[in-house]
């Protein structure tokens, strides 16, 4: 009975450890996308730092990608960059490649 406990609990271990991983590469990767976007905004320093966070912060309003990619695609629109959803959906493919790159050295 203990070898099937102590399964559980690794079992239950393995499963959080794997939802942390997932959440920081998703807020990596969403400060990644900032900090892209915020480049083709020509926005300064301090700017493009406030706007990677407040990229960060959209990714909670629901689950999924899609307000991040509404935010994105707002804000590049309203700066007058011709982006397109596609764009941004390839771009956070290659970012969440990156992210997890970053986090996990290349794994």
């Amino acid at each position: 009975m203990t070898d099937f406990k102590d399964r559980e609990r690794a079992e239950e271990a393995k499963f959080a450890l794997d939802g942390e991983t997932a959440f920081r590469i998703a807020a990596r990767r969403n400060r990644l996308l900032g900090e892209w976007a915020a480049g083709l905004m020509n926005l300064t320093p301090e700017e493009a730092d406030a706007y990677s966070k407040a990229v960060v912060q959209a990714d909670f309003e629901e689950s999924g990608d899609e307000d991040v990619v509404r935010k994105l695609l707002g804000d590049l629109t309203a700066a007058q960059n011709d982006v397109s959803e596609a764009d941004i959906r390839e771009k956070l493919e290659e970012m969440t490649v990156e992210a997890r790159r970053q986090l996990l050295g290349g794994v």
